[in-house]
């Protein structure tokens, strides 16, 4: 594991300005469910959302990248306002060039969350490489951070809190919701 201390791992966590997501593994537990007709089923962890649309309230950009597809995806990307949704993409350098082209970022500004070794590209490249807790090995030899909960169970909540306390938001959106109608334009997100 890339070893750094807390303080630099908030530095990286400052300069994030785009959070890219795997699925399988990421924001599902990795089970793949198929009904009696052929429909695939996945789940998804309320809390991951909701720190995805926090992240997003504060200005960090949210995308995803997957080697498979699924339609469940489709459905939960745009539940979430996530829009830049790149599906069947084994090798997923292609997709992440695109997306950092279309943003206008660099490597530095980005924290990609993975758990597989599909993911070590990306892990290698971007500032903030994280892998679930429940990583495949030897992924979490190439993080900057490994989440303490596991994939598809809060381990993106964990990110989305991670960045936000870094960047100062977490405190000003907490307040948000204690003080749903207090005026909320100093609170810098």
């Amino acid at each position: 594991m890339v070893h750094i201390d807390t303080h630099l791992l908030m530095s990286k966590a400052k300069e994030i300005r785009l959070l890219l997501l795997d699925v399988d593994g990421v924001l599902t537990d990795g089970s793949i469910v198929y009904t009696a007709q052929g429909e695939q089923v996945q789940a998804f962890h309320v809390q991951d959302g909701l720190g995805l649309k926090l992240l997003q309230r504060a200005g960090v950009e949210t995308a995803i990248i997957s080697s498979r597809t699924s339609k469940p995806l489709v459905l939960r990307a745009a539940e979430l306002g996530i829009a830049r949704v790149y599906q069947g993409h084994l090798h997923k350098s292609a997709a992440y060039e695109q997306i950092a082209g279309e943003l206008g970022i660099e490597d530095r500004q980005v924290a990609y969350v993975g758990d597989d070794w599909v993911d070590l590209p990306l892990l290698q490249r971007v500032g903030l490489a994280v892998v679930v807790a429940d990583s495949a090995p030897p992924i979490a030899d190439y993080a900057h951070y490994v989440t303490r909960r596991p994939g598809g169970r809060g381990a993106v909540r964990e990110v989305c809190d991670m960045i936000l306390k870094a960047q100062n938001h977490w405190s000003p959106l907490l307040n948000q919701f204690l003080n749903p109608g207090a005026d909320d334009r100093g609170a810098g997100c």
